[in-house]
């Protein structure tokens, strides 16, 4: 992406159902250097792609505040250090206000502090922080504000309900009055105060305009647009019957007659059954973001720093590139870096998935949110904030649940022209009735065209997909499974071929020492002693192997006389007094070295997929070392579980056919395509794909990033390197290929789910519409299915939240 080329996410309130979240995002793909928008009714957010040169952030506020709706913000407070005059504040405040994602900066030079307004997804305190150290002056968050952060959704929770119970109460006493609509509930005690029309409008003018006040804003902010919502449909029922009731509470002024036909408690019920059921609906809502807040749980909330020569602790945020950090056993890593002091084991359990902790020492890389199980530890952070490998693990989950996956533009295309056709069914249906069913019996006709007002609300058809697409991929990454976006969460369980790389892949990408055959005179630690001690003067990766599998085996390694590597023969050296030849068939030939019947013991260990390499001492063949890039544990299980599901599975390898065929045998791949250069593993991919197979690619390094972008659907190991992950639309953050299976079941489930909730919505509108248009729902009744209906698609969606992908599988 270019550096003009930028991406933001707002979170927006106001929005009430699908219709909403259409038309902000209509609106925002108007303004010119908008290249995509995306606007997300379950997670409350816009997702957006832009030209900087040609639109900002203001741009879009300004729209979708003019569209009737807000940008949420969050505010902080910094103590700042060093002013000393009125030029100070404002020059740190003007330099404030040049931060993207800065909506307000004010700066008190009395109270040496600055107020903020910001939008977190854009910029961070510790990037406000660094502006005023560029500055000249010193920055410091105020802790106590910290804790008080806002979250606008938790405080929508308990206006909601603060809203219920104060409709709740003015509203129960009003059932009673509904009671009297129903013949055979006659032989129920019915306060006659209750029923006195004056009562009941005291009770339900409060609801109405108090309690419903935010039906008729959305209303009005919809029809200014030239649209239409779900609170034109809620205002429109409510106001028919409240209005409706009014009108015959004056015409009954001096008559003692009992009113049945009043409506005061139908409007007044409905409105509280709606706002029962968004308050719900808002706490499913924040339920359904439970992954990024486990994963944002994972951080570290202080970090133990040396500046100036003392230790002290700091917030997170408040650490920078360079720092050195305190790490005491038990602790977990702050942020990520490179250890200058120090030895110990650490879990990465959260980042690979893999319980058994890792081995570092000085100059190994940790990773922000591990844990130091046992040693005391100096790092020097290399990455913070938004840069860590945790972090980013975020922002793609985020990013992937505010996508939108295909299957949502049917949705969301139903959901626009939806209202004014529900108007026009509720219009028909009250004429029908009024002057056919029941000729000239208003009320009656009226009451069905409120039970078709509010049953027809769309709320469900609009939470269909984000939900899932949220519970979904939320889930996947509590497995180490991310997905970039709810397309590939849609698209994935498409996948008819699985392509995997071999090196790295299927097996460690590491290799490790397999075999010591000793075929001469020499004892087994004297040969392995000789050997050790040689190869440890090579830096080839065989030879690590050699010398790090000699070690584990306690052999204590001697200095070496002399050393000699031969490229494409192998070594040359004097251990001991002794001369070492170690290497390939052609370096033994090369100093007339007879090897007898050495050469089918090669060949057999080449044919089980290792490269074996002859020894010889003074001349005299004395044995074989053989080295391998191991399969990984789990490789078996994975490929049986991937076959299982009814995948083809093909391993792509540029080693030779013998040992590419011996590794997919070990493994239970059918079909392994070897000799396959780096730059030819998209052609191969490509050859798959135009026999009309959906291929998954899985791979780990630089050279699988072609064929990973060409795939239907790349899987980068997250073990790999970030150029594959950065090409790839799936990142297996453990280095396991069960995750495969793993993201392919959570596909299948989430748009099953999916399907189940669409399937519901449609059903639901479809069924519930003529139902009421016939007069077999009362109004009351039509608003408690309504509610039902949202929150039984939220309920079904969170079922994910549970999904058990094997009985093995361990989460982050």
């Amino acid at each position: 992406m270019s550096s003009l080329q930028k991406e933001v996410q707002l979170p927006i309130t106001g929005m009430t159902c699908a219709a909403c979240a259409a038309r902000i995002e209509k609106g925002l793909k108007k303004i010119e250097g908008v290249n995509e928008a995306s606007v997300n009714l379950a997670l409350e957010k816009a997702s957006l792609k832009y030209d900087s040169s040609v639109t900002s952030v203001a741009a879009f506020e300004k729209k979708i505040s003019d569209l009737g709706y807000g940008v949420a913000s969050e505010k902080a407070e910094l103590d700042i250090i060093g002013m000393t005059c009125a030029a100070c504040s404002a020059r740190i405040e003007k330099g404030l206000n040049k931060l993207d994602g800065i909506n307000k900066a004010a700066v008190n030079l009395a109270l040496e502090t600055a107020t903020v307004e910001y939008n977190p997804s854009q910029v961070s305190i510790q990037d406000m922080i660094s502006k005023v150290e560029k500055l000249g002056y010193q920055a410091k968050r105020k802790q106590e504000k910290n804790a008080e952060a806002a979250d606008y959704r938790e405080q929508e929770i308990e206006r909601q309900k603060g809203k219920f119970v104060f409709s709740l109460i003015l509203a129960f006493p009003l059932l009673w009055a509904m009671v009297s609509h129903f013949s055979f509930t006659s032989f129920i005690y019915l306060p006659e105060m209750l029923m006195n029309p004056w009562v009941q409008l005291a009770l339900a003018t409060p609801v109405q305009f108090v309690v419903g006040r935010q039906f008729y804003i959305g209303t009005y902010k919809a029809l200014r647009n030239g649209s239409a919502n779900m609170d034109v449909l809620v205002a429109l029922g409510t106001s028919a019957a409240y209005f409706y009731s009014l009108y015959q509470s004056i015409v009954s002024i001096g008559s003692h007659a009992h009113m049945v036909e009043l409506y005061f408690e139908t409007s007044a019920v409905l409105i509280t059954l709606i706002i029962l059921g968004k308050l719900f609906e808002a706490r499913a809502k924040g339920r359904s973001s439970d992954a990024i807040k486990k994963l944002m749980g994972l951080q570290a909330k202080n970090a133990t720093v040396l500046r100036d020569g003392s230790e002290m602790e700091i917030p997170l945020e408040e650490v920078i590139v360079g720092d050195v950090i305190y790490v005491k056993p038990g602790e977990k890593v702050p942020v990520d870096g490179e250890i200058v002091e120090g030895r110990s084991a650490l879990d990465e359990s959260m980042l690979t998935g893999e319980s058994v902790p890792v081995d570092k020492t000085m100059g190994d890389a940790v990773f922000g949110a591990t844990i130091n199980k046992n040693g005391f530890l100096k790092v020097k952070a290399t990455k913070v904030g938004k840069d860590t490998a945790l972090a980013q693990i975020i922002k793609v989950v985020e990013e992937a649940q505010g996508s939108k996956a295909p299957i949502q533009r049917l949705a969301d295309q139903i959901s626009g022209i939806f209202v004014p056709i529900v108007v026009g069914i509720a219009v028909i249906t009250f004429f029908i009735w009024y002057f056919l069913v029941s000729p000239g019996e208003f009320a009656v006709a009226l009451e069905k065209l409120i039970a078709v007002l509010v049953i027809a609300c769309p709320c469900a058809l609009g939470l269909a997909t984000p939900t899932s697409i949220m519970a979904g991929s939320g889930r996947a990454a509590e497995y180490g499974v991310l997905f970039k976006g709810g397309e590939h969460l849609e698209l994935t369980h498409r996948i008819t071929t699985v392509v995997l790389d071999k090196t790295g892949t299927v097996t460690n990408g590491k290799p490790v020492l397999t075999d010591v055959v000793i075929e001469g005179k020499m004892d087994e630690e004297t040969f392995i002693q000789l050997v050790g001690s040689a190869e440890k003067q090579s830096e080839h990766p065989l030879a690590e192997a050699i010398v790090q599998g000699i070690k584990e085996r306690n052999i204590e390694l001697v200095d070496v006389d002399e050393f000699e590597a031969i490229p494409g023969y192998g070594i040359k050296a004097i251990v001991k007094g002794r001369n070492l030849l170690i290497g390939t068939r052609r370096l033994m030939s090369k100093f007339n070295v007879e090897i007898g019947s050495a050469e089918n013991r090669m060949v057999a260990l080449e044919g089980n997929g290792k490269t074996a390499m002859l020894v010889a001492v003074d001349g005299v063949y004395e044995g074989i070392v053989a080295v391998a890039d191991t399969v990984k544990e789990t490789s078996k299980q994975a490929i049986k579980r991937l076959k299982d599901l009814g995948l083809e599975v093909i391993m792509i390898t540029g080693d030779n056919k013998r040992t590419a065929q011996a590794i997919a045998n070990e493994v239970g791949i059918d079909a392994a395509i070897a000799e396959v250069l780096p730059e030819g593993k998209a052609e191969e991919v490509k050859k798959l794909q135009l026999q009309g197979k959906r291929v998954a690619m899985v791979g780990d390094g630089i050279n699988d990033a072609p064929a990973l972008a060409i795939s239907d659907i790349g899987m980068a190991i997250g073990t790999g390197t970030d150029v594959a992950m950065e090409a790839a639309d799936i990142t297996l953050m453990r280095g396991d290929l069960n995750s495969i299976a793993d993201a392919i079941i959570m596909s299948k489930k989430t748009i099953r789910n999916i399907k189940q909730n669409l399937f519901w919505a449609f059903g639901y509108n479809t069924l519930g519409i003529p139902v009421a248009a016939l007069g077999l729902l009362a109004p009351w009744l039509a608003g408690a299915a309504m509610a039902f209906s949202s929150v039984s698609v939220v309920l079904n969606a969170l079922r994910l939240q549970r999904v058990n992908l094997n009985e093995k599988g361990r989460k982050i």
